[in-house]
């Protein structure tokens, strides 16, 4: 079968927007706190996220210049005037709540407050972490770029919180028996983590490492 070649430049930002979207899955999801001006949090969920570097420790964030009111996201407005955010990678415990903070929530009212998570004060930041989360990474920003369409944060790790017991800390291996975080794969389609495997490298030392410590 010959291959589909598409003229991507000929394309409207909506339809790379789909393409792109729907082809690089499944994509890790960061449920991110901020606070405004008046102290109230904002939780937001974005699949536009990855981790950048370890030295410094970096996360990436994009985000739309503009919500559905046309005006500029709470996130991004947050983290503009406070430098600040936290980034939680919510598991199947909390999905749903997770997609219910992806809600336009009313000026004033806290999307923890709808979803019911918990708010809980951080270490580094003053922005609070979320209580019912498995990890937490407290961020201040490192870096910002602006393009066309979107805001895009890089956010530089300050302190690390997870859920007892996910961590080794004589070795730095995370636990995954418990630890199950959902991804995104499109829409509102998300995935599971339980179905890994190994590949084996033709070294013994690539085998060494069970699949559920690493």
């Amino acid at each position: 079968m010959s291959p589909q070649e598409i003229d991507f430049l000929a394309l409207s930002s909506y339809q790379r927007y789909k393409l792109m979207a729907s082809l690089i899955v499944p994509r890790p999801i960061a449920l991110v706190t901020t606070i405004d001006e008046a102290g109230v949090v904002n939780a937001a969920p974005f699949s536009m996220f990855n981790m950048v570097g370890e030295e410094p420790p970096l996360v990436m964030l994009s985000v739309n210049h503009r919500n559905s009111q046309g005006r500029l996201k709470d996130t991004a407005s947050n983290i503009l005037r406070s430098r600040e955010f936290v980034v939680h990678l919510p598991d199947e415990g909390i999905a749903q709540a997770m997609h219910t903070c992806a809600v336009e929530a009313p000026a004033g009212v806290s999307e923890l407050d709808l979803s019911g998570l918990t708010p809980v004060p951080s270490r580094t930041v003053e922005v609070p972490g979320i209580a019912e989360a498995p990890v937490a990474f407290e961020c201040v920003l490192h870096e910002h770029l602006e393009n066309e369409s979107r805001h895009v944060f890089f956010g530089r790790v300050k302190w690390l919180r997870v859920r007892e017991g996910l961590v080794d800390t004589e070795t730095w291996r995370v636990r995954l028996q418990d630890y199950f975080p959902v991804a995104r794969f499109g829409a509102s389609f998300y995935v599971r983590t339980r179905d890994r495997f190994a590949i084996d490298g033709d070294a013994p030392q690539a085998r060494r490492t069970a699949i559920d410590e690493i």
